[in-house]
């Protein structure tokens, strides 16, 4: 899943981004790839078909450079193993793998899976990465991670998105961290498409999460402006928020 594009690297965590992808003139070229309410969901229309038909609609959807926080929240941790739910064309999974780390990836649209495997292996990171089809709200990759990532994990169906970020925490190893980042608001140049959806605060996502007392550390939980290209290529400010929680040891 994703609409949205990547955001450019933070100057304080340069990024490595992937150069196998080179962004393409049509892909704004503003930061993460993200998962979003940019085009609208026929009511009828199976979510996997719809983000099949989203990512058949280009070549290449996103920029193929990783999310800014994430470049910013994992460099410098060590690198075990990690889930990237909701990868899209696989920059973030990359990103990680290039750095070491063993990463599970997962998406629901098998078009944007194959894409991701494609880049992966031009990256030279196909061994590092297993791709896995997943709605995740009905399925889960098994295991756990030191590491779970959940970048803009939105989208114009009915997805269970507390139920599947409470399945992710519950996949985080003991010491391992999980790493959710969502939009706080919609686009300058749509201010507000969606007047039914709820975009959470960073509080009620913590909050959603049902988090046992004693057992997780709040490392961050706020809001932060950030740079987003319109579709014109003009930069506008966009608001997201983060939380980043880690499971105590023991």
């Amino acid at each position: 899943m994703t609409t949205t594009p990547p955001d450019s690297p933070a100057p304080s965590a340069p990024s490595a981004p992937d150069s196998s992808v080179p962004p393409a003139p049509s892909v704004p070229s503003d930061g993460g790839h993200e998962h979003g309410h940019g085009h609208t969901r026929e009511a009828t229309l199976p979510e996997e078909e719809f983000w099949d038909l989203r990512y058949g609609e280009s070549d290449q959807i996103w920029s193929g450079n990783p999310n800014v926080i994430l470049v910013r929240e994992v460099t410098g941790m060590e690198p075990g193993s990690a889930l990237d739910l909701g990868c899209g064309e696989g920059a973030d999974a990359i990103w990680l793998a290039r750095r070491g780390w063993r990463v599970t990836a997962t998406d629901i649209s098998g078009v944007a899976l194959e894409r991701a495997a494609r880049h992966a292996a031009s990256a030279d990171v196909a061994d590092r990465v297993d791709w896995q089809r997943h709605d995740l709200g009905a399925s889960f990759p098994e295991g756990l991670f030191d590491l779970v990532s959940a970048h803009f994990l939105h989208s114009p169906g009915d997805m269970p998105r507390e139920k599947i970020l409470r399945t992710a925490a519950s996949a985080v190893a003991p010491g391992g961290t999980l790493l959710v980042v969502g939009h706080a608001g919609f686009p300058a140049w749509e201010p507000n498409p969606h007047p039914d959806v709820h975009l959470p605060t960073p509080e009620e996502v913590l909050e959603a999460l049902q988090l046992p007392d004693g057992e997780w550390e709040v490392q961050l939980c706020e809001e932060h402006d950030r740079i987003q290209n319109d579709p014109d290529g003009k930069p506008t400010t966009r608001r997201d928020n983060v939380l980043r929680v880690r499971r105590l040891p023991g």
